[in-house]
């Protein structure tokens, strides 16, 4: 099962992963979570300890440029990186994390030895590893015009209750569905009631995965800093219900 979250930047793409994660986790399964993301949160948000002390690989210039070997204008398109994952990869019982990060690319400056070196570690990641992978995607439609993600069983997109949620939502559906990927889920977040609910399976046109209440406790523990692991509440069950039904819908799409 190897599952990208993705979706407007805001919606709760950190949140759900961490929570699908953790669901992913209790019901037996071997987890590799990677964080994709620009501003990477997963290991916060998993516990990991001294969180804020870890470097994301896309930050390490050094490293990534050396992996590149460029050379001048030239550099490698096949680089070697079938070494980082032990080096960089962090475990805490039946979950390893991988934080990735991405490149930023600021005026517009080119980072393509660099991104060539992270695309290349995702796709190893993807087509090598044998545990269940949650990657949290950075936000927007840009993962998407990479071919990053052709590994992937299935796309979740989040989404909130709000036009330009929904209009995100559909652009990064649609170059999902270009891009080959069979399986592109919605999970509504945020959700207040059965109102929010319908507008956005409306405005979509089909149904969501599954969705998740406006939820006190998640404000709580992210306000104190806490991972949102310790969750007991709605949440919780609710990602037990997500992790079931994408069980269940990728088993049905492989039979």
């Amino acid at each position: 099962m190897k599952i990208a979250i993705c979706g407007k930047g805001g919606v709760g793409k950190s949140s759900i992963a961490t929570l699908l994660c953790e669901a992913l986790c209790e019901k037996g399964y071997q987890v590799l979570a990677i964080d994709a993301d620009p501003s990477p949160h997963l290991a916060r948000l998993l516990g990991f300890e001294e969180a804020e002390k870890i470097t994301p690989i896309a930050e390490m210039r050094d490293l990534l440029q050396q992996r590149a070997e460029k050379d001048g204008p030239f550099y490698s398109l096949n680089p070697k990186v079938d070494d980082l994952p032990e080096k960089f990869m962090l475990k805490r019982n039946g979950l390893k994390l991988m934080v990735l990060g991405a490149v930023r690319e600021a005026g517009g400056g080119c980072a393509c030895p660099e991104q060539t070196v992270l695309r290349r570690l995702l796709s190893l990641l993807l087509l090598q590893s044998k545990e269940a992978i949650v990657i949290d995607l950075e936000a927007g439609v840009e993962p998407f015009g990479r071919a990053t993600i052709s590994a992937i069983d299935a796309v979740l997109i989040i989404v909130q209750p709000y036009r330009g949620s929904i209009e995100t939502a559909r652009q990064i559906a649609k170059m999902a569905k270009d891009l080959g990927v069979k399986n592109i889920f919605f999970v509504a977040n945020n959700i207040l009631d059965k109102e929010d609910l319908l507008f956005i399976e409306k405005e979509l046109g089909v149904s969501v995965l599954e969705w998740f209440p406006r939820d006190e406790e998640l404000l709580r523990l992210e306000r104190s800093g806490k991972p949102l692991i310790d969750a007991q509440g709605k949440v919780r069950q609710k990602a037990l219900c997500l992790a079931e039904k994408l069980e269940t819908a990728l088993t049905h799409g492989k039979s």
